[in-house]
């Protein structure tokens, strides 16, 4: 899969550009704020149908206009397809694919896969359950559209049965018959989507440390991700129906996959607390390299990998072996930002690959070969 062109007008500090990509590496440089991440979260509008920063959709308008558009042109096997998302702040989203609007957005994720790094996938160690999870979603999400759909209805019915828990605090008559309406759809919802996690995580943890060791030539170093979840135990359908009390006194579902964590931990230890910064740094790459491996291996289709300030993550030996491993064509199509310019621009002449680079200033960008 390719994605040959790219056009933006009005989005973020884009006026207008457009952008034809070489079919393997893609070098972005320019200084910090001059909208190199805005290219690549441009690109990730075009798989995801939405910003992989902002989810206001209208705050990822240029100031002062009332619309933008974001316009792709991807080449799948060898059929071309043009991808287009318009927003407008008195009418919403609309994305078309080879001009005709789709009715679920949803039904397009998936079709365009993405594998995206940032600086702020230190968040996945750091930060809490929440964004780990989504990390794990977003991938089951791009390989089974049927996993998408029913963490979608899991979400909705959370939300209507918290609802009810609050509107119910504290009052003598409870409405017990919706509150049994909204779990017997719960737990189903919840126990499918708690074995696709499982079983997601069975097929990605072999990949996660095989990864990890390509970055630090290291058999000595062993990582895991392990997922926990209130569903691991047995009985989790009594604890939770025993669990209503204390629901029903804080107002909240408590027990459930929306609780489920993903803990990063290397020879046995929590990442967080005993990985220094070079292994957790390499361990965060990792997870985005089994993630494009992943994909790979179940889909059947390389998805555009998206490298954003990767010199600032490595060190000159990873750096080396992640371009080692782009120049054996280990990946499909590449971009990689960079502030610099000096390290990219050094690579780029000793890479044998079909390349581009770009230069960006201030929302302008001058391709340069």
């Amino acid at each position: 899969m390719l994605l040959q062109e790219l056009r933006c007008f009005q989005f973020k500090n884009y006026q207008h550009v457009k952008l034809s990509f070489a079919p393997e590496l893609n070098c972005l440089i320019g200084p910090n704020g001059a909208g190199k991440t805005n290219l690549l979260d441009a690109i990730h509008y075009l798989s995801f149908t939405k910003s992989a920063f902002n989810p206001i959709d209208t705050q990822n308008i240029l100031h002062d206009a009332s619309e933008m558009v974001i316009q792709g042109c991807f080449l799948k096997q060898t059929q071309a397809c043009d991808v287009k998302c318009v927003v407008q702040k008195t009418q919403g989203k609309t994305m078309y694919s080879d001009g005709n609007p789709l009715e679920r957005m949803r039904d397009h994720i998936g079709q365009f896969p993405v594998v995206l790094t940032t600086p702020y996938d230190t968040n996945l160690i750091h930060d809490g359950s929440d964004i780990r999870r989504r990390f794990v979603d977003e991938i089951l999400c791009q390989i089974d559209p049927s996993y998408l759909q029913q963490r979608m209805h899991y979400q909705q019915l959370l939300k209507h049965r918290n609802s009810l828990l609050k509107l119910n605090a504290g009052k003598a008559n409870i409405d017990y018959a919706l509150l049994t309406t909204y779990d017997q759809q719960i737990l189903p919802l919840g126990k499918a989507l708690y074995l696709a996690r499982k079983a997601f995580m069975v097929h990605f943890l072999p990949r996660l440390q095989s990864q990890y060791e390509l970055l630090v030539d290291s058999v000595a170093e062993t990582i895991h991700l392990q997922y926990m979840s209130d569903w691991d135990t047995p009985d989790f359908e009594q604890r939770y129906h025993d669990h209503l009390p204390h629901d029903m006194h804080l107002q909240r579902t408590v027990l459930g996959i929306h609780r489920d964590d993903f803990v990063g931990t290397l020879n046995g230890y929590p990442l967080k607390k005993f990985g220094s910064q070079g292994q957790q740094k390499s361990f965060l790459l990792a997870l985005r390299l089994a993630q494009f491996a992943a994909i790979y291996d179940l889909l059947g289709c390389k998805p555009l990998l998206l490298l954003d300030d990767i010199f600032d993550k490595l060190d000159a030996q990873r750096i080396e072996r992640l371009m080692d491993l782009i120049e054996k064509r280990h990946f499909g199509q590449i971009w990689i930002t960079d502030a610099g310019g000096k390290r990219s621009e050094a690579l780029m002449q000793q890479l044998q690959v079909r390349k581009a680079v770009f230069k960006i200033t201030a929302g302008e960008v001058m391709q340069c070969s």
